[in-house]
């Protein structure tokens, strides 16, 4: 639903604001931060500022659903306004939107309700109840199949079904935490026994993850009709995998410990609402490939339920600069084989019951060229290639002090371009 909040000509009175490159006007993510207080209160995202929610509401300057959604984030997360839907979400950006642009009359009262971003600290936007990583990059499965079954990279179901497992929920942090090498078991082909010690093959996986808006009852599916619905908005997402352990571990059950030591997000929810302009059409199916089911199909959906965020991934060698990132890929999210919204079709078709601030990842998401393969995995064709960095050194996996940084823009003809601030990861040595 695009509306005067997308129109690309409309400008902030906080200038910092105006062609920035993550949060102009058109953008105004959701979020939690604190100060020297402690306090944590729910903010947005302008330009280099956060505005203070919790103040405006106090000060009169947000009213009916606006007020109501800001009211139901009091305990310091983004849950209860999740849990409101999109109508009070809506309100929420229209009156925001109108207090922040230029011709706003009431800058002098909203003004000092800002707070430099660099002098606030940042919280989970959420309390995550369940998190879900699914499968649906499908070129990451092609890559990855061919590394074990070249002759049949993709198994019989995976066109049929969204594959997904159920995750740790616990070791999900926000950007800019240190990822603590895990310990596990490992076996290489040439040993004959496993050894317990430090991943040797640690990887990143770019990632979408999914915010949960309203949930459903118990043993009441979503219709995938209404499932886009049920999608609040999106982070940037970092599935850290141990590559090693999880060859030995998951058979027959799939990823246990080599997922479940960290996953990263960023801290910023980029709303549905800001999304929809950059809404597009679900993934061409090759000739030959099944429709999906029908409890998987909409017309609606396939026209319009997929999104298209440029993404990238960029490494930060120990005992480099900041400056010095090298860019290890970029691609779109269009490359999903399925819509957000037959992911949550398809997650509650059962009857399992979502909750507001659930979490579903995509999946690593790769294109089709070199530059665009989202994990070490595939860059190093798992891990015989290494591949050279622009300081000289290589890599095959990651190492200790290498830190892994996502980012992720939306650009359209037409729109303000907005983006996700960044997804940021240091490895520090396993215990």
């Amino acid at each position: 639903m695009l509306d005067n909040t997308h129109d690309a000509a409309r400008r902030s009175w906080v200038s910092s604001a105006n062609a920035h490159d993550d949060f102009p006007i058109q953008n105004l993510p959701l979020g939690i931060f604190s100060r020297a207080d402690g306090a944590r209160r729910a903010g947005v995202a302008i330009g280099d500022f956060i505005l203070d929610l919790t103040r405006l509401a106090e000060a009169g300057l947000i009213d009916a659903e606006a007020a109501d959604a800001v009211v139901a984030t009091g305990d310091g997360t983004l849950n209860g306004l999740f849990a409101l839907g999109n109508a009070p979400r809506r309100s929420l950006r229209q009156q925001l939107f109108a207090l922040l642009e230029e011709s706003s009359r009431d800058r002098a009262r909203v003004e000092p309700l800002l707070h430099a971003a660099k002098d606030c600290k940042l919280h989970m936007p959420a309390v995550i109840g369940d998190y879900t990583d699914f499968y649906a990059g499908i070129h990451h499965a092609l890559n990855v199949g061919r590394l074990f079954r070249p002759e049949n990279p993709l198994l019989p179901n995976y066109k049929y079904v969204p594959i997904g497992y159920h995750g740790r929920t616990s070791s999900i942090d926000i950007s800019g935490k240190g990822i603590v090498r895990p310990n596990g078991q490992r076996k290489r082909p040439d040993e004959i026994d496993p050894t317990f010690g430090p991943c040797r093959n640690l990887d990143y996986e770019l990632e979408l993850g999914f915010w949960i808006g309203t949930g459903n009852d118990l043993g009441k599916p979503i219709n995938i009709a209404q499932a886009a619905d049920h999608i609040a908005g999106i982070s940037l997402l970092n599935d850290w995998s141990a590559r090693d352990v999880q060859a030995w571990e998951y058979q027959p059950l799939g990823p246990f410990l080599a997922k479940n030591f960290a996953t990263t997000i960023s801290p910023w929810v980029v709303t549905a609402e800001a999304l929809a302009p950059f809404r597009a059409a679900q993934l061409a199916r090759p000739d030959g490939d099944p429709a999906p089911l029908p409890y998987l199909y909409d017309s609606k959906d396939q026209a319009a339920g997929a999104f298209d965020i440029l993404m990238e991934a960029f490494l930060v060698p120990s005992g480099a600069e900041q400056g010095d990132a090298h860019r290890l890929s970029c691609g779109s999210s269009i490359s999903m084989y399925w819509t957000p919204g037959q992911l949550v079709a398809h997650h509650t078709s059962g009857g399992c019951n979502l909750q507001p601030g659930d979490l579903l990842g995509s999946g690593t998401l790769s294109g089709e060229t070199p530059d665009s393969r989202g994990s070490l995995l595939e860059i190093t064709n798992g891990g015989r290639v290494p591949f050279q960095l622009a300081s000289g050194q290589s890599r095959v996996f990651l190492e200790d002090g290498d830190t892994v940084i996502y980012r992720g823009h939306c650009r359209r003809d037409g729109f303000a371009s907005i983006g996700f601030g960044e997804c940021r990861g240091t490895v520090l040595p396993a215990p």
